[in-house]
């Protein structure tokens, strides 16, 4: 088990959920943008988001970003040890900032104290893509290297005494981003934050993540985890929770599970699946909703689901907890599971606030 790191009220490491961070894509330098962002960011189950942080302007739009956010925010600093204090001045809850790229020990020590001071933790994030000059001369672009040059960091904090960190290790290919964690994990006891860095296209890029983070995952490793792909961020989150749920790591929102399809499909299933997905998007509470072609597995899964269709000739079967409810024709469908999640979502409330009631 990895250490345990708190970044403002949620547990990274230490035998925690593994958490799902995001970052945000507009200038964080428009201050109601990037607040707009993070909250459908957290609405979709992001639990910890990062900022960039390439000047002081947006340095200093950090603190009216960190009252307003619901979720813990993580500065992105390069380079300039200025920008990293006037971000923990500012309330930050987590730094992202490798110390060797900062600047002398005097300005090290610094930073170091200020994130003590204020609690703020550090993580050391080292990309394949911009490898130190004498670590790729010596290693490489490999997972050697990439291990390397983090622990190059972490020795820098280590050595001020600095031991509330986190760890990435992040390659655009999924082998040598398997290979580093691996070996990274044998090496120390810091929780590590996992992703397949520029993974790319959100077709390619969903597959690569799915690949590269629940392989590692899958093999115990991994506090914190981002899915890094060309376009809208909460498409990445949606992923991120995907894989969790695929491995039974966590649940969370709405299971859908549909059949592939075949010549037996006797109504236009497809769009139903694709405007349920769409609506389902932002309900947090676990369940399952089965949409089903045909009469060979579709009354079977049906009835195993939370909520299900089993799909006939242009209509389907609903089914609630294993009980036919009633007959919906195709247009009906989307907006009668709709409704039915609705009724289980209100049932799930008041049982809460029963249960709540009981024991005050």
């Amino acid at each position: 088990m990895t250490r345990a790191v708190r970044v403002r009220d949620v547990q990274i490491g230490g035998g925690a959920p593994v958490r799902v961070q995001g970052m945000t894509k507009c200038d964080t330098r428009d201050v109601r943008a990037t607040i707009d962002e993070i909250h459908r960011y957290a609405d979709v189950g992001c639990e910890i988001v990062r900022v960039a942080v390439p000047d002081m302007e947006a340095a200093q739009a950090v603190g009216a970003i960190v009252k307003a956010s619901p979720i813990p925010v993580v500065a992105d600093i390069h380079f300039d040890y200025r920008l990293a204090l006037e971000v923990l001045r500012q309330g930050v809850d987590k730094l992202r900032i490798n110390p060797g790229n900062i600047g002398d020990r005097s300005r090290v020590e610094a930073v170091v104290e200020e994130a003590r001071r204020r609690g703020v933790p550090i993580r050391v994030g080292v990309n394949a893509g911009s490898l130190e000059k004498s670590v790729r001369q010596d290693l490489g672009r490999t997972a050697e290297a990439l291990v390397e040059s983090a622990l190059r960091h972490v020795r820098i904090l280590e050595e001020h005494d600095f031991f509330d960190i986190v760890i990435s290790l992040k390659a655009s290919d999924v082998p040598t981003t398997l290979a580093a964690y691996r070996l990274m994990a044998q090496r120390v006891d810091y929780p590590l934050h996992v992703g397949v860095t520029e993974a790319g296209t959100p077709f390619a890029g969903t597959i690569k993540s799915a690949v590269g983070i629940g392989t590692l995952l899958a093999e115990g490793i991994g506090d914190t985890i981002r899915v890094s792909m060309t376009g809208p961020g909460e498409e990445e989150i949606r992923v991120a929770w995907e894989i969790l749920k695929a491995l039974k790591l966590r649940q969370r929102g709405v299971d859908i599970v549909a059949c592939p399809t075949c010549g037996r499909l006797q109504f236009d299933m497809w769009p139903v699946v694709a405007e349920l997905e769409k609506r389902l998007a932002t309900v947090a509470e676990p369940m399952t909703v089965a949409v089903m072609g045909c009469a060979v597995n579709g009354p079977g899964e049906a009835k195993e689901a939370t909520l299900g269709i089993a799909g006939g000739r242009n209509m389907g079967l609903l089914f609630r907890h294993g009980q036919m409810v009633r007959r919906v024709e195709q247009d009906e469908m989307v907006e009668a599971v709709w409704q039915a999640v609705q009724d289980e979502l209100r049932e799930a409330k008041a049982g809460g606030a029963r249960a709540q009631g009981d024991h005050s």
